[in-house]
């Protein structure tokens, strides 16, 4: 194994959090932003051909090195690995229009959700999960959210680009109609002959 391959390894295992190549460039000063990558693929191939039940991951703008999801039944079951609390519902509405509005204020946010949100607001601020992002040229300036790298962490995506699109949603939110109530309704709309 190559040693600036050995220092992202070490640096990667040793962190708690994405470490990004600019990051893991200061491992070693005479190595170039493309030689940092190609460390980077050469450890990811490493893990993948030797069978290691670990690999690298590329999220939330950085790299880590995380468990294969076919061992984390176990490692769950086993209660080894720290779990993070559950999301409230009203959380997990909230962080979702945040993560498809972002910039949002607090208005917006409570229009689409129909009650107030300022409790969950600061709930998910204190979670790290969002961050204030600016202000809006609306009178009161009032804050303007957007999520942070710590929810990409979570969901394990590498960015916003990668949720899902809210058209997929549309076929997913309607309701399903049971076949008799299809029928029914065709039989209803067509003529009765005479």
């Amino acid at each position: 194994m190559k040693p600036l391959m050995q220092l992202i390894e070490a640096a990667l295992f040793a962190a708690n959090r994405p470490i990004t190549v600019e990051e893991l460039q200061t491992l070693e000063p005479e190595a170039s932003l493309a030689d940092v990558r190609t460390a980077i693929d050469e450890l990811r191939e490493h893990y993948d051909f030797d069978g290691h039940a670990v690999e690298v991951v590329e999220l939330a703008g950085g790299y880590q090195v995380l468990t294969r999801r076919a061992f984390a039944e176990a490692i769950e079951r086993a209660q080894i690995a720290v779990r993070t609390p559950k999301l409230t519902p009203a959380a997990m509405e909230t962080l979702a229009v945040i993560a498809y509005r972002q910039p949002v204020g607090r208005a917006e946010i409570e229009e689409i959700r129909g009650v107030s949100a300022g409790g969950v607001l600061r709930s998910l601020q204190e979670r790290g999960l969002i961050e204030v992002v600016g202000r809006s040229e609306a009178m009161g300036r009032p804050l303007l959210y957007g999520t942070t790298p710590l929810l990409l962490e979570l969901l394990g995506l590498r960015d916003l680009g990668e949720l899902p699109r809210t058209e997929e949603f549309s076929v997913a939110l309607h309701p399903h109609k049971p076949e008799q109530a299809d029928s029914a309704e065709a039989a209803a709309s067509v003529p009765a002959e005479s």
